[in-house]
């Protein structure tokens, strides 16, 4: 295992553990099974995801 393939984990599980890959993921979602409708922006997807965490607060722990 080399440096690069090391660095290569830890930058993924990092990507993963902070939900950055989200937004990479709806993209995919959309382009493959809704091509036709639009696919919002990363900061109109990110403002969603946010309001939607606050609609729900008995799902955080804090």
């Amino acid at each position: 295992m080399t440096v690069r393939d090391v660095f290569t984990g830890v930058r993924w599980y990092l990507r993963e553990v902070s939900g950055e890959t989200a937004y990479d993921r709806y993209v995919e979602h959309r382009r493959r099974d809704h091509p036709d409708e639009p696919v919002m922006t990363r900061r109109a997807f990110e403002r969603a995801r946010q309001d939607e965490r606050e609609a729900r607060p008995q799902a955080r722990c804090c």
